[in-house]
């Protein structure tokens, strides 16, 4: 937890936040986090969807479970709204945690907007994991955009350059922008080298941002310890692959040439080409990026 409260940005509330399993959610980062902040903040179930008008069971699959001591349970693909109360402010958060659609995306985020406006939701926040080439070893990379040009420049957001195919979570932040809500999106970028994993490094960061953002401390508990974890296993990892360790070192030395203060295009060009030269031409194992 935060030595104090984190300042708060001028955000209107009630706020609601997004995470959606599958394509725009690497290392479960994002869906991790909604969960994380349900377990701590406790919730209220407001709203459910139906999954039998946007899910094909062929792709995203119902699976069986046990119930009660010897009875068994069907687990639906969907999607969920609770309200939570932030401890500090007392105001109503609210929290979508689902899997991303089949079909009838738009339908899908219509949907949800409305259960928003009825709520009063103000502002909309969607969570993202993409995988990149980033170290491990360094903290990870947040990035928060907004398809609107007064909020970025209220908020002094970094603008995306992205162009390319689009997950759920850009169509229900297009949407709410279209309507007139805040809408925002934050996003992890976690190691496509160990992208098989949960990435509680990358769920932590997500966390560190919303607190900015919603302007209320986030217990972490458990989620340092596993993000320790986590960093010691992918450690013992790269002792049985010397490529990829050597790869590591690579996006090590590249971030932290970035990162020094006498950074210059022409130093991280450098860094760059030394990297090809040493893997012969080659950028070796290569991250899969989504949209950021």
């Amino acid at each position: 937890m935060p030595d104090s409260a984190p300042a708060t940005v001028p955000l209107p509330g009630p706020v609601l936040i997004a995470a959606f399993g599958g394509w725009n959610d690497a290392g479960t980062a994002a869906t991790a986090a909604v969960l994380h902040m349900r377990e701590v903040w406790g919730g209220e179930l407001i709203h459910s969807v139906d999954p039998e008008d946007y899910y094909d069971f062929q792709v995203a699959r119902p699976t069986l479970g046990r119930a009660g001591v010897s009875g068994h349970a069907l687990d639906w693909p969907g999607t969920t709204v609770t309200r939570s109360t932030l401890p500090s402010s007392g105001q109503d958060i609210f929290l979508i945690e689902g899997t991303e659609p089949s079909m009838r995306w738009r339908s899908y985020c219509a949907e949800l907007i409305a259960v928003a406006r009825e709520r009063g939701v103000q502002t909309i926040i969607v969570l993202g994991a993409m995988l990149a080439d980033v170290p491990h070893t360094r903290p990870l990379p947040i990035a928060v955009h907004s398809y609107d040009e007064d909020l970025t420049n209220r908020l002094e957001l970094d603008r995306s350059d992205y162009e390319g195919p689009v997950g759920i979570t850009s169509v229900l932040q297009d949407i709410a922008d279209a309507i007139g809500l805040d809408a925002l999106a934050v996003w992890a970028a976690v190691p496509h080298y160990v992208a098989q994993t949960p990435a509680p490094s990358a769920t932590i960061g997500l966390l560190n941002k919303l607190e900015d953002l919603v302007g209320e401390p986030i217990e972490l508990g458990q989620l340092v310890d596993d993000a320790r974890a986590w960093r010691r296993g992918v450690d013992e990892m790269l002792e049985d692959d010397q490529p990829v360790a050597e790869y590591v070192q690579q996006l090590e030395s590249l971030k932290d040439t970035t990162d020094s203060p006498e950074a210059s295009g022409d130093a991280i060009a450098a860094e760059f080409e030394k990297f090809l030269r040493k893997r012969g031409g080659g950028t070796g194992a290569k991250g899969s990026t989504d949209e950021g």
